[in-house]
């Protein structure tokens, strides 16, 4: 094991996942700059009951190409969506796991809310068909952990492997984590991210319930449910997926001629410690997780050029994170482009940092803001730069953030990687 070392250098040199707007890069890529929904009317139960009739559901997904037949039959979607973004983020970073290096690489992946859809199909057999019924297996498919697991046993992977839950800033804590675990010599190299599956039929129901679910425009297209930061948004749509990507030492990365799509410069994490539901006034977690990834390593405000923010269209949450921003960044938040990524794919709960962040990542690589193509009506107490259309500017320096159910608040800094 190496010591600790924390100007070691980490750098992002794979990306996979699975969405609503596709599973391959530069298909996401195109359909994120080119505003291409993948909000759609649900088709997993009827939906017409209820008033949000749309979700962000992954298309054309086969699991049999991602794990063996037999345990897709046996585990919960999420994992099998976990796997396949975890094998794909390999695959391109190039970085073979070998017996010789298996035990110097980690994994940090998880699952916010774990197998919920096996665990309620599992309590129907029972009650249809009687307790000799149930699955032997449901229990340790069903488990938040057991993406981070199959990936390891898919993968050969032999680092250090855990799973970091905080509902929908999930993703947001592995990529963190995994990065200082890099830093701290731990590991060399490390696949992180998380995976969801919320979309099943009381899942929605709970968050119809709780008010959270957004609705159309009146007489608009159902697709402008997710309404980042616009005066009329009124709530959030769900959506499942997957992201993952390879985190390396930077030097390590060089020495075996990688490509490095941009560097890991920060990480904060905080809790608000006031509410399970409600954001706290004046989004101070969000500002203190925000402070903190920037002085982790020097990164000064005036840097930050983009924010991917949690923006998931809910009329308080949305207003909290951008007095955040406002407390942070002060009279210059005008100038960072804020891309609302959620407009497009749903909120994918635990699934959405690590989905996000790679939206982060190609953002910065490709020097190119997002859109938000149902962003229409600026709030005047949000006043955030949310362009419509994508933007191609400089970026140095972008955030994704998160924020989680029970207050948990992340944000990962990105940095474009400039060759030195």
């Amino acid at each position: 094991m190496r010591k600790p070392d924390f100007t070691r250098r980490v750098a992002v040199t794979g990306m996979g996942l699975v969405s609503p707007i596709g599973d391959e890069l530069d298909t996401v890529w195109g359909n994120l700059v080119n505003g291409v929904s993948g909000l759609k009317r649900i088709t997993y139960w009827d939906p017409e009951p209820y008033d949000c009739k749309v979700a962000g559901e992954v298309p054309d997904f086969d699991p049999n190409a991602w794990m063996n037949f037999k345990e897709v039959r046996r585990t919960d979607r999420n994992v099998v969506l976990g796997v396949a973004a975890a094998k794909k983020a390999l695959a391109h970073s190039g970085l073979e796991v070998t017996d010789a290096n298996r035990d110097d690489i980690g994994i940090l992946f998880g699952s916010g809310g774990g197998g919920s859809k096996l665990l309620m199909d599992n309590l129907v057999v029972w009650e249809s068909k009687g307790a000799r019924s149930v699955s032997p297996f449901f229990i340790a498919n069903m488990l938040p952990d057991t993406a981070s697991g199959q990936i390891a046993i898919e993968t050969g992977i032999r680092g250090p492997n855990m799973c970091i839950v905080t509902a929908c800033s999930t993703g947001t804590h592995n990529i963190g984590e995994a990065a200082e675990l890099i830093r701290r010599g731990d590991v060399v190299a490390a696949v992180a991210g998380s995976t969801e599956t919320p979309l099943h039929e009381l899942v929605h129901i709970g968050f119809s319930n709780m008010r959270g679910m957004g609705t159309p425009r009146e007489g608009d297209v159902e697709q402008s449910v997710s309404r980042p930061f616009d005066l009329s948004r009124n709530g959030f749509v769900l959506g499942e997926g997957a992201g993952a990507v390879v985190l390396e030492d930077l030097e390590h990365a060089r020495a075996r001629g990688a490509t490095v799509y941009a560097e890991v410069v920060g990480f904060g994490s905080a809790a608000d410690a006031w509410d399970l539901i409600q954001p706290v006034e004046q989004g101070d977690g969000v500002r203190r997780a925000l402070l903190q990834a920037l002085e982790r390593y020097d990164v000064r405000p005036e840097w930050i050029d983009m924010i991917n923010p949690h923006g998931t269209s809910t009329p308080l949450g949305d207003l909290r994170e951008a007095q955040a921003f406002r407390a942070v960044f002060g009279d210059r938040t005008p100038e960072i482009s804020i891309s609302a990524t959620k407009s497009l794919t749903g909120h994918l709960m635990g699934a959405a940092g690590a989905v996000e962040a790679i939206f982060t990542i190609l953002a910065v690589h490709h020097q190119a803001v997002p859109g938000v193509p149902t962003f229409r009506d600026p709030d005047p107490e949000i006043d955030l730069n949310v362009p419509v259309a994508t933007v191609e500017r400089e970026i140095r320096y972008a955030i994704s953030d998160n924020v989680g159910l029970g207050g948990h608040n992340g944000a990962v800094v990105f940095k474009r990687y400039e060759g030195a």
